[in-house]
């Protein structure tokens, strides 16, 4: 009869519930164009490629001291813990229980009499799992685990990224120092001799005002400069988990050189980035706990065994005391719960979906900063050649300018229209050449950074 019962029950189980259908589509080439350097396949430490000693310590200090990706990597284990609480329920338990008492009774002949007892009881208890429960709850801690690893992984591109960009913006900002205060002592010898024309009559106090305005002009980028500076070397502090400072410089920005990647096909891009190994194995977990949800339904067989003792002190306890035993089986069945357990499968249901349209969101992003990736490379480089051709003209309008204003055949608003043409150039090529450089460092965060899958995804395989 109670096996009978037990397989009328087991019809109970909920239905399997289908994944949503996939709106996702991989696109079979990059839209953008793939001359971004040499075929070099996308290392782990690809920063290295840069080929900056003191870009490669800062990264590297940043990955061993960063805040957030120590908080990242102490989660692991927490999750390691959950997978240990979920593979404890498939095994045995035991307990002991034991307590000593005192009591007073009437006797035989009316007196009181005081007796001192100690109780003892081992029970063992063991839950059968033949449906697949308790090993689908296993599983399931063991992909949140495997997500966990993956969502550190990512943390660290993101970390060493961020690390790198900042560096590179900030050999940006020190090459746009160095111009500006190059600038401003032209600016001052341009003022020094404005102002002895003006004295021997050459010149009118206007050329004299705007000598002295572009001076002041260019001295106020100094400041601006030097506090974006001062900002940048915080901003790098706090990523590397370092207090506020100098940071230490290395190459100069016209010297670090641009390295060459290989984006591969997109569908590669599905393999090499940890956010998306991340949002697979959610979905993994999220099926495991969809199964354990859904065998709740079932019945749960259980062994129980108990062995216990009743003695007036210890020693009889343990040796010839009153011993009792009993062993027994139970099946436990939902009947009526009030749907309690079906609304918990759905629930777990509806986060699978949701973990499933996550990963697509996840890999359509990724698609996307790849193509910005391989774009902003692409089209920078283009701007920076339009830039440089620009500064070698405009130095030459700048020299042509200055001789005709020496020799009086021009006013110096003239020459003074060249000055701030040639030094917007000379800036822009800097700005420009910090942007190309830190495209390709957006271009190594989109492609993954050389992450690969590890093969093991949780401990205790």
């Amino acid at each position: 009869m109670a096996g009978a019962a037990v397989l009328l029950l087991s019809g109970c189980r909920i239905p399997v519930q289908e994944r949503p259908s996939s709106t996702l589509e991989v696109p079979a080439s990059w839209r953008a164009p793939l001359q971004v350097g040499s075929n070099a396949a996308v290392e782990q430490a690809w920063w290295r490629a840069f080929g900056d000693p003191v870009l490669d310590s800062l990264v590297a200090q940043a990955l061993a001291h960063n805040g957030d990706l120590r908080t990242a990597r102490a989660r692991l284990q927490e999750y390691q813990a959950r997978i240990r609480v979920a593979r404890s329920a498939s095994a045995p338990s035991v307990s002991v229980s034991a307590g000593p008492t005192r009591a007073r009774a009437i006797g035989p002949l009316g007196t009181p009499v005081e007796s001192t007892a100690i109780t003892g009881n081992v029970q063992a208890a063991y839950e059968f799992d033949p449906w697949g429960r308790l090993a689908s709850a296993t599983e399931a801690a063991r992909f949140d685990y495997a997500a966990q690893q993956a969502a550190a992984d990512a943390v660290a591109l993101s970390v060493a990224a961020s690390t790198a960009s900042g560096y590179l913006n900030l050999r940006g900002l020190d090459a746009q120092l160095a111009l500006a205060r190059q600038t401003l002592q032209s600016r001052e010898q341009s003022l020094a001799l404005a102002r002895r024309q003006f004295e021997v009559g050459y010149s009118s106090r206007l050329e004299l005002s705007q000598a002295e305005a572009e001076y002041r002009n260019t001295a106020a980028v100094v400041p601006q400069l030097e506090r974006a500076i001062t900002q940048q070397e915080n901003a790098l502090n706090l990523l590397v988990g370092a207090s506020p400072g100098p940071v230490a410089r290395g190459a100069e920005l016209t010297a670090l050189r641009p390295p060459g990647i290989a984006p591969g096909l997109p569908s590669e891009l599905l393999r090499r980035r940890p956010d998306i190994a991340q949002a697979e194995r959610t979905i993994a977990a999220a099926d495991a706990s969809l199964a354990a949800a859904r065998d709740q339904m079932l019945p749960s067989l259980r062994l129980t065994a108990s062995v216990g003792g009743y003695a007036h002190n210890l020693p009889d306890l343990l040796g010839s005391g009153t011993m009792l035993w009993s062993v027994g089986g139970s099946v436990l069945a939902p009947i009526f719960d009030a749907g309690r357990l079906r609304a918990q499968a759905e629930i777990s249901a509806s986060l699978r979906d949701r973990a499933v349209f996550a990963y697509e969101s996840v890999v359509r992003n990724a698609f996307a900063e790849t193509e910005n990736g391989l774009s902003a490379v692409q089209r920078l480089r283009e701007q920076l050649e339009q830039a440089e051709a620009r500064r070698v003209a405009t130095a030459e309008v700048l020299r042509i300018a200055h001789n005709r204003y020496r020799n009086g055949y021009s006013s110096y608003l003239e020459e003074l229209d060249a000055q701030r043409n040639a030094f917007s150039a000379e800036t822009s090529v800097l700005q420009l050449r910090a942007s190309w450089l830190a495209a390709h460092v957006d271009l190594y965060r989109a492609l993954g950074g050389g992450w690969s899958r590890v093969g093991s995804i949780s401990p205790g395989d």
